[in-house]
């Protein structure tokens, strides 16, 4: 078995985290699957910013676990969930990384929504 090893965020490749600092809401057309006032910015190299917001303040009623799994070399292996809403299923529209490396400990225990399936809205 081959042991990853990750890459540390640099000058080539920066990554920061920080508190978002205002309220971010999820929502799929008018439900709300996210709120939470505790939501983590991570921002990556040429990436759009990222609103990982804390598990506890997701409706966990409407996860489903997925069997998708991804890799980053900075951040680790990903695991994914689906939404299960009325309206149907958003496949893998959140995302996770049970065990983040070092470099991005502080998103341990959030979660991240791909904004083509769910409006994700931080207030200014």
């Amino acid at each position: 078995m081959t042991t990853r090893q990750p890459k540390i965020p640099g000058p080539d490749h920066p990554i920061t985290i920080e508190a978002t600092g205002v309220r971010v809401v999820a929502r799929v057309g008018t439900h709300v699957v996210a709120d939470t006032a505790r939501a983590l910015t991570l921002r990556e190299a040429n990436y759009p910013p990222v609103h990982y917001i804390p598990l506890d303040d997701v409706d966990r009623t409407l996860l489903t676990d997925s069997a998708t799994r991804t890799y980053c070399p900075y951040k680790g292996d990903a695991s994914y969930y689906s939404l299960t809403l009325a309206d149907g299923v958003r496949a893998d529209a959140v995302w996770f990384y049970p065990e983040p490396y070092d470099a991005v400990a502080d998103i341990a225990g959030h979660v991240a929504f791909y904004t083509d399936q769910v409006d994700v809205r931080a207030d200014a």
